[in-house]
């Protein structure tokens, strides 16, 4: 670690992994309730259940960016961060004001509005400590160098706090409210996200494969090119659906198909930095997370995506189970895993030694990523029989539930999967195991420092 004030990120780190851990356990025993459907149904209702897991999701992925931040801007901008205090209160407000949306949930205050449930307190709380993350980074950038890697990151985060503020408009029209609702949940995660996802990933490559910084910062232009190009306008896919002209049809459906290219793009990138850079970096787990999210996240967003995004095809699949099976993988693969692969970097630094349990971090990638495959696929099958029982055929919707219940019981499975994964994971970065050091060796940690 270079820079004292990289340690923040520790603390971000930190509360981002108890949130995950918060979230796939919800996660889990909504997948039960499906197979149950009566459990804790009086004392913990599915949607309460349900708002716990997706919110949850959101705000430790956030935070994972938050910390990612302040743990690269200062490498790359060559100072410290221009306030630590700031950055604690940051992360102070954020844990704050999600502990006051959980308990705001169990007791059934929310906003009603899927994802955006947050009581407007908790909103506000989110706005102002996205304000001050803003001044924070960006105070901090224009003092010092200036990357691509810092410019992309800042730019997609900046879109990010921007459009969170459409979450306080809720008009009574709705039409008019699902578009300023997509314009969060759409633009944020097939837009802004994007390039902070990019961005990451490029400094990641930077460290570990020691390719020279041209090469990669010109793959990091193309790619947030067509991330925009394609994510904004392909925004329209979902329009169709809430009233609004019958031209979306076409513009979501062709924009939204180009969708997959920045993400076959960041594939393509990670593993041909990883072939010309030919680095035997220490830290293989950092590697394979890196490598795994950019392939996932291909299949997830891109693949899984194009597969129900044409308006003749989403005419039937539309809220099925299929659009399940594209968003667990696509926000595993894009977002969760990338948020991992910069734990699994960062974590030896911030701790002062070098990348431990390295053969447990590897086992929980595959679990969590055999299970959320296999999950995927699960699920897909379940949307392709409720496709044609409910849209094509009409039967009632709790008929075909009762025929999907051996999908319903898979997929618990490989929740069972993804969670001993998660736990894995995080045991892995907690915990230091003592290991035999040979005689006359000492540790080294990634960037060359000895511990």
């Amino acid at each position: 670690m270079k820079y004292q004030s990289q340690k923040v990120a520790y603390a971000y780190f930190l509360a981002a992994m108890g949130l995950f851990g918060i979230q796939v356990i919800g996660g889990l025993l909504a997948g039960w309730i499906y197979i149950s459907p009566n459990t804790l149904s009086e004392l913990l209702p599915f949607n309460i259940i349900r708002m716990i897991h997706t919110n949850a999701l959101i705000v430790w992925l956030l935070l994972g960016f938050f910390g990612a931040a302040y743990y690269l801007v200062p490498e790359e901008s060559e100072r410290e961060i221009y306030s630590v205090k700031l950055a604690y209160l940051q992360l102070i407000i954020l844990v704050v004001g999600t502990l006051g949306a959980v308990a705001s949930y169990l007791v059934g205050i929310h906003g009603g509005r899927e994802f955006l449930e947050q009581p407007l307190w908790v909103k506000f709380g989110i706005l102002v400590a996205a304000v001050i993350f803003l001044v924070n980074i960006s105070l901090t950038v224009l003092a010092g160098r200036k990357t691509a890697i810092t410019n992309v990151l800042l730019t997609g985060l900046w879109m990010l706090s921007l459009l969170w503020i459409f979450a306080f408009i809720n008009p009574s029209n709705l039409s008019l409210d699902k578009m300023y609702w997509w314009f969060i949940v759409h633009l944020w995660v097939e837009g802004t996200w994007e390039l902070v996802m990019a961005s990451i990933l490029a400094f990641l490559m930077l460290k570990l494969t020691g390719v020279d910084r041209e090469v990669i910062e010109k793959w990091l232009y193309v790619i947030v090119a067509t991330a925009l190009f394609s994510g904004i306008l392909g925004t329209g896919h979902h329009f169709y659906w809430i009233g609004l002209p019958g031209y979306w049809q076409w513009v979501g459906s062709i924009f939204s198909t180009f969708e997959v290219v920045p993400f076959f793009a960041m594939m393509s990138f990670a593993f041909l930095m990883v072939w010309k850079g030919r680095r035997n970096h220490p830290n293989k787990a950092a590697l394979l997370w890196s490598l795994g999210s950019a392939t996932v996240a291909f299949f997830g967003a891109g693949v899984w995506g194009f597969l129900h995004t044409l308006h003749g095809v989403n005419y039937y699949t539309h809220g099925t189970q299929v659009t399940a099976a594209h968003g667990h993988l696509s926000f595993y693969g894009a977002y969760v895993a990338l948020n991992l692969a910069m734990f699994t970097y960062a974590m030896p630094m911030l701790r002062g030694r070098a990348p431990y349990n390295q053969v447990l971090n590897m086992a929980s990638f595959w679990l969590m990523t055999g299970g959320m495959a296999f999950m995927t696929f699960v699920l897909t099958f379940a949307g392709t029989i409720q496709t044609h029982m409910q849209r094509v055929v009409g039967d009632y919707y709790m008929d075909v539930q009762d025929q999907l219940e051996i999908f319903y019981i898979m997929r618990f499975g490989a929740g069972v999967a993804v969670v001993i994964g998660a736990l894995l994971f995080i045991y892995s970065q907690l915990v230091i195991r003592r290991e035999i050091v040979e005689p006359g060796k000492v540790d080294v940690l990634p960037d060359g420092e000895r511990a």
